[in-house]
C-alpha cells in the first residue's frame, strides 16, 4: 500500500485566515521583508519553523492538567527528569524555559576568548550564545553534505579529518567541546550515523575534549540510523537513540521540536561538578532547579511527549512526509536538498535564483516571494542568516544559500503540503522576475530576527 496516512485523528482545529497578494505585498513591506516580523494571522501555512508550533496529543493535554505547580520538588519535575535520564542515560538534568537557554548556560561557564567548539554545524542560537561568551565556533561539515544535489545516507556528518586537523592546529587545550547537531539542521535537516558519533567520540577521548549533543532532533535522527544504517533495523528507537547518547558527555535540547513541546528544553550531564556550577547559573537566570524558567504543565507535556516522539508509527509517516514533498518539488526540477531531511525541506536558493548574487541574499528574496505568492511563511537558512564581514566590510557567504520549510509536527495535512508544492512550482516557473534585497538595518547577534531590508530594483 503506497498511501501513508496520518497516525492520528484531529480533535481540534484552528482557522487559517485568507488573504490577497496586494494585501500580503503591503504586509511585507511593512514588515521590511523580514518574515519573522509578519503577524502570524496574516500567514496561510506557517513553514518557519517546527520549534514550538506542533500540535499536542490529548495525552499531552491531559497531562497539563495534572501539573504539579509546587515552586520547589513539583512531582513533574521527577517525571521530566526520570524520562530524560531513560533516554539519555545521564544523571544530571536541568530544565530551561527553552534550548537557547541551556546553551547560554553551558557557553557562559565553558566559553570564553580564545576558546573553540567544533561542530558538524552548529545552529544559528548556539552559534550566538558561543560568540556571545568571546569564543568561536567553527563548522566541520562532511563533504557530503556541501552538495545539496548528491543522494547520500548521512550528509550531516562531521568530516572527522577535518576534525583532527583542527586539534592539531588549535590544540586540545583551546577546544572547549565538539557539538553534534542531530540532526544537522543548518545542513539541510541531514541525518548523522552512529559510526560518526562513535568517531568523533573516539577522538575526543582521546584528546581530553569534552564532546556534547545538540538533541532537538534525537528521535527523527535514529529514525534515520535505523533506515539506513547496518546493524540497526531491528532495534527499537529508544535503544538506538540511548546508543546515541551514551558517547557524550552531554546534550542540550530544545523540547519545543521532537517532545511536541510549545515551550521548554533541557540541559542532561554526566559530571556533577560542571551540573552543580550550573545550577547556580539557572537559579540566578532562570529558575529553582525543579522547574527551571517552566510550569509544571510544562514539564509533563515534556515528558509525555518524549515517549510519543519515538514512536515508529509516527517517525515513518513523519519522513515520509519530508520526503512527499521533496520528491514532488524535485520531479518538477527545482532545486532542493536531496535526500529529504528529517523536520523540513529546504530549496537550493543559490540554484533557484542564480541571477540573484549572494550579496543581495537570494534566500530571503525566495523566501518573501513564497510568502507574496502563496502566503507560506518560511525562513532563509544562508548569508542572510550566518553572513559575516570581513575587515573591509565585505559579506563572508555561508556555506549554503537554503530557504527551509519546516513541517511543525502533527499540524498540516496533506493538502497543505501539496498547496505548498504548487506554489513553490509556480514561483519557479517566474522566478526571472524576483529581486535581491539589501540590509538598511541590523542587530549585531542573530541578525535574521530583527533586520530590515529593502527590495532592489
Amino acid at each position: 500500500m503506497q498511501t501513508i496516512i496520518e497516525p492520528f485523528r484531529i480533535k481540534s482545529v484552528e482557522p487559517i485566515y485568507f488573504n490577497t497578494v496586494e494585501e500580503r505585498t503591503a504586509l511585507l513591506k511593512e514588515a521590511h521583508h523580514n518574515l519573522f516580523l509578519l503577524k502570524a494571522k496574516d500567514v496561510l501555512i506557517d513553514l518557519l519553523t517546527d520549534s514550538g508550533t506542533s500540535a499536542m496529543s490529548s495525552a499531552q493535554w491531559a497531562g497539563i492538567m495534572k501539573g504539579d505547580e509546587s515552586y520547589a520538588g513539583s512531582e513533574s519535575y521527577f517525571h521530566f527528569e526520570e524520562k530524560i535520564q531513560t533516554i539519555t542515560g545521564m544523571p544530571y538534568v536541568i530544565p530551561t524555559h527553552q534550548g537557547r537557554a541551556a546553551e547560554k548556560i553551558l557557553f557562559s561557564i565553558l566559553g570564553g576568548k580564545n576558546k573553540y567548539v567544533l561542530s558538524n554545524t552548529l545552529f544559528d542560537t548556539t552559534r550566538a550564545n558561543i560568540e556571545y561568551s568571546g569564543a568561536q565556533g567553527i563548522d566541520l561539515l562532511c563533504d557530503e553534505g556541501k552538495d545539496t544535489s548528491l543522494v547520500a545516507n548521512f550528509k550531516g556528518n562531521l568530516n572527522i579529518q577535518a576534525l583532527q586537523e583542527q586539534i592539531n592546529v588549535l590544540g586540545s587545550e583551546n577546544i572547549t567541546m565538539v557539538v553534534l547537531t542531530v540532526t544537522n539542521n543548518s545542513g539541510g535537516g541531514q541525518p548523522v550515523s552512529m559510526a560518526n558519533i562513535r568517531a568523533v567520540r573516539a577522538i575526543c577521548k582521546a584528546h581530553n575534549i569534552l564532546f556534547y549533543l545538540d538533541a532537538c532532533r534525537f528521535a527523527e535522527n535514529a529514525y534515520f540510523i535505523k533506515t539506513r544504517e547496518d546493524g540497526y533495523a531491528d532495534k527499537s528507537i529508544l535503544t538506538i537513540a540511548q546508543e546515541m547518547f551514551s558517547y557524550a558527555d552531554g546534550c542540550t535540547m530544545s523540547a519545543k521540536k521532537d517532545a511536541f513541546a510549545n515551550m521548554g528544553g533541557f540541559l542532561a550531564l554526566r559530571d556533577e561538578a560542571l551540573t552543580k556550577q550550573c545550577r547556580n547559573l539557572l537559579v540566578i537566570t532562570e529558575g529553582f532547579p525543579t522547574y527551571g524558567g517552566l510550569a509544571g504543565r510544562d514539564l509533563e507535556a515534556i515528558a509525555i511527549g518524549l515517549d510519543e516522539i519515538m514512536e515508529e508509527s509516527y517517525l515513518h509517516y513523519r519522513i515520509r512526509s519530508m520526503e512527499y514533498l521533496c520528491n514532488k518539488l524535485h520531479d518538477a526540477d527545482v532545486p532542493v536538498m536531496r535526500p529529504a531531511g528529517g523536520h523540513a525541506v529546504y530549496l537550493d536558493a543559490k540554484k533557484f535564483l542564480p541571477h540573484i548574487p549572494v550579496h543581495e541574499y537570494p534566500g530571503q528574496a525566495l523566501a518573501c516571494a513564497l510568502y507574496l505568492h502563496g502566503g507560506i511563511r518560511s525562513v532563509e537558512i544562508g548569508s542572510f542568516m550566518f553572513g559575516k564581514y570581513n575587515v573591509f566590510g565585505n559579506l563572508i557567504p555561508a556555506t549554503h544559500e537554503l530557504v527551509r520549510l519546516a513541517i511543525p509536527r502533527r499540524v498540516y495535512t496533506q493538502s497543505h503540503i501539496d498547496y505548498v508544492a504548487e506554489v513553490i512550482l509556480e514561483v519557479f516557473q517566474q522566478k526571472e522576475k524576483i529581486k535581491g534585497l539589501q540590509i538598511i538595518e541590523e542587530a549585531e547577534l542573530l541578525r535574521h530576527f530583527t533586520a530590515k531590508l529593502i527590495q532592489l530594483n
